[in-house]
C-alpha cells in the first residue's frame, strides 16, 4: 500500500511550491539472510583450508624432527659399539 501527501507552500511574494512524497509500506525483502548465510560459508571455507594448510606443515615438521632423532639414536649406537671394540681389543 502507498501514500501520497502533496504539501503546498506560498511564499511571501505569492509564489506557491509544491513539494509531493510518496510513502510506501512494503515488507522486508528478508534477503540479508542470504548474504549473511554466504558470509559465514566463505569464514568457513578460509578456516577449513588455514587448518589443513598448517596443520600439514606441522606434521611435516615433527616427521623432519622424529627423523633426526632416530638419526642421533642411531650414532650413538655406533658411537657406543666403537667403544666397545675398542675396550675388547684393549683387553686381548
Amino acid at each position: 500500500m502507498s501514500e501520497e501527501r502533496i504539501t503546498e507552500v506560498e511564499a511571501p511574494d505569492g509564489k506557491t511550491h509544491t513539494h509531493t512524497t510518496v510513502i510506501t509500506d512494503k515488507p522486508r525483502s528478508g534477503g540479508s539472510w542470504v548474504v549473511i548465510a554466504l558470509a559465514l560459508l566463505v569464514v568457513a571455507v578460509i578456516g577449513i583450508w588455514a587448518v589443513s594448510s598448517l596443520g600439514g606443515a606441522e606434521v611435516a615438521k615433527d616427521n623432519a624432527i622424529a627423523e633426526a632423532a632416530d638419526e642421533v639414536g642411531n650414532a650413538a649406537g655406533q658411537v657406543g659399539d666403537a667403544a666397545q671394540n675398542a675396550a675388547n681389543k684393549l683387553g686381548d
